[in-house]
């Protein structure tokens, strides 16, 4: 039984979000460190898998659609279908064999016991799909169609995905989202969350300048200064990632 789960979703390639957050305290003394995907699909791919590869076996790794679609332009998995992600071929193109190796290892589920949450399921978007949606207010009867399968007793989610935070009880389970380390809606910074015995969900400032000119300096993709200032800075509100979101999770078939 684990005491202390640090939960860290979608870094997505931003090196000093990432800094930031395993220079938090709680995260240095957490006994594990859960990635929930889509860990690499950023302007700093490289430097980010190699940080968090020497973390060793603290550490455990999901795979993301993110991860996946990197997987696949590398390797020309012929079910790939058409990214309009200009990024995505570019961090691609970046990593090397072991990082290629590494992304093809990942589960798409891990499940731990966390003292006061009992076995817990990580996954990246829902249970059974990396893409899926599924927000804060979704409705119940679409938290039921996600998880379809599981055990009884998992009674706590955790997912990542829409780059939100949040936590609610669905069907009698409790659902975590830590919303994303590098890439966050609605507000700057670098979100993530404690496990154990309870849920926390937690927020890192950073020296956003800073990063975005790190950026802009040290990575060549070709719109890294535009990428880091929009990301970084949130400009997408959380209220615009709902709008784009809300129609993906079923609503829309609702009456």
């Amino acid at each position: 039984m684990l005491n202390r789960v640090a939960v860290l979703s979608d870094i997505h390639g931003v090196l000093p979000a990432l800094e930031a957050v395993l220079a938090e305290p709680d995260v240095r003394a957490a006994e594990r460190i859960v990635l929930t995907g889509d860990i690499a699909a950023g302007p700093q791919p490289t430097e980010v898998l190699d940080l968090l590869m020497s973390l060793g076996d603290r550490v455990d790794w999901i795979a993301g659609n993110a991860d996946r679609e990197l997987l696949e332009h590398r390797r020309n998995a012929p079910t790939s279908a058409p990214t309009p992600d200009p990024l995505t071929p570019w961090a691609a193109d970046r990593l090397r064999p072991d990082h290629l190796d590494l992304l093809a290892s990942l589960p798409r589920t891990l499940t731990l016991p966390v003292r006061g949450l009992g076995t817990v399921l990580f996954c990246h978007a829902t249970p059974r799909d990396d893409e899926e949606v599924v927000l804060v207010d979704s409705r119940l009867d679409r938290w039921q169609e996600v998880f379809t399968g599981l055990d009884d007793d998992i009674r706590t989610v955790v997912c990542g995905h829409t780059h939100m935070p949040f936590v609610r009880l669905a069907h009698g389970r409790l659902v975590v989202n830590p919303g994303s380390v590098g890439m966050p809606y609605g507000r700057p910074g670098a979100h993530w969350a404690l496990l154990g015995p309870g849920t926390d969900l937690r927020h890192t400032p950073y020296d956003l300048e800073a990063a975005v000119h790190r950026l802009t300096r040290t990575s060549t993709y070709p719109d890294a200064a535009a990428w880091a200032d929009y990301y970084l800075h949130a400009r997408a509100t959380d209220a615009d990632a709902l709008a784009a979101f809300g129609p993906r999770d079923g609503r829309t078939n609702t009456p």
